[in-house]
């Protein structure tokens, strides 16, 4: 019964799985799915996902303390950068829902179990890879060109980032310090760096908002996060459309 039950369980994931992206920017299912959100939370949002950004994301690498890379992500959540990604080559950790208070919900994690996969991803979307650390040439963060679609790598407590990183990168940044202590904690060091370059970001003549395509994607993703029972509302949407799932 035991072996039956888990086969159950991965072939409902599997289904799952299949109808969520036979159903992505499908503009009838939203509208259905929203039926189920009060106005105030479909209009709450549309303000956020209109302060959203992709111009920027944030990965870290193999953090040791689970409550850092959650902190991170709520800063991510707080300052509008919609990807963060996890490296994971040495330290896989769930993420710590008390830290990050919900974030999680609307942020987009992505994993990775090592950096060059997490370098070669991003690099292909076009990012530069930018390195955070006090101890290389690095530009004040005041100097930071922010015109530049970058991904900004943040290292271990201990040891900052790994060299395989900071060979790779094709930026460097730091955070201007006058005291004898040589380095914050990377949840600080983060909430600090995403909320200056967001804010120079916004003032200037680049196009950081989401596509119109990201857009409907996160708003989907944010309406099925907060719909108990989301994915068999939608499995029962396409039955009552006569969508079975051999036909998709």
């Amino acid at each position: 019964h035991t072996a039956y039950r888990r086969q159950r369980q991965m072939c409902i994931r599997d289904r799952v799985i299949i109808l969520y992206f036979a159903v992505m920017r499908d503009q009838k299912l939203l509208d259905y799915l929203q039926s189920y959100l009060t106005p105030r939370r479909q209009e709450l949002f549309k303000k956020v996902l209109s302060q959203r950004t992709n111009h920027f994301t944030v990965a870290t690498e193999d953090v040791y303390q689970l409550h850092n890379t959650s902190a991170v992500i709520r800063s991510c959540d707080v300052f509008g950068v919609q990807n963060v990604h996890i490296i994971e080559e040495q330290n896989a950790k769930k993420i710590d829902r008390e830290i990050a208070m919900g974030a999680q919900k609307w942020v987009t994690i992505n994993r990775y179990h090592s950096v060059q996969d997490s370098i070669k991803s991003l690099k292909g979307k076009g990012y530069q890879i930018v390195a955070t650390s006090p101890h290389i040439e690095s530009h004040n963060l005041r100097d930071f060109d922010v015109t530049r679609p970058s991904a900004i790598f943040f290292g271990t407590e201990k040891d900052g980032l790994s060299e395989e990183v900071l060979n790779q990168a094709d930026s460097y940044i730091k955070i201007p310090m006058v005291g004898f202590t040589e380095s914050l904690n990377i949840s600080v060091s983060a909430a600090i760096i995403l909320q200056h370059i967001t804010n120079e970001l916004k003032q200037s003549e680049v196009d950081w908002k989401l596509t119109d395509e990201e857009f409907f994607d996160t708003q989907l993703l944010w309406t099925k996060n907060t719909i108990k029972s989301s994915d068999k509302i939608i499995e029962r949407y396409y039955e009552n459309e006569g969508i079975k799932k051999a036909d998709l």
